[in-house]
């Protein structure tokens, strides 16, 4: 998760997946992205070592409560999931700049 001055960024890096096989969905401020990589089968194949992982998942993040959660978005393009919470107006730093006096 990181954190730009409009939005906060969620990445999950989910190799072997496509978008439907990917759920992100929202209850209060917990944004959960679940999924389950399913075994594909090979005929005719014998395996002498293998290193994939199939199954569900599912990852919870707690937000700040100053989010937009209706104006979420994802995306997911070559295994990424990009998921952006757009901050509300009250959140985002406002930098305020004072003129000093030189003094007397």
């Amino acid at each position: 998760m990181s954190e730009t001055k409009d939005s906060f960024i969620v990445k999950a890096e989910l190799p072997g997946l496509d978008a439907k096989d990917v759920e992100v969905s929202i209850s209060g401020d917990v944004l959960s992205i679940k999924g389950e990589k399913k075994k594909e089968e090979e005929k005719n194949e014998h395996h002498y070592r293998a290193e994939r992982y199939y199954g569900s998942f599912k990852r919870s993040f707690q937000l700040p409560s100053s989010v937009k959660a209706d104006k979420i978005e994802a995306t997911f393009d070559k295994g990424v999931l990009k998921v952006t919470v757009p901050k509300v107006e009250e959140a985002k730093k406002k930098e305020i700049t004072v003129k000093v006096k030189p003094g007397k």
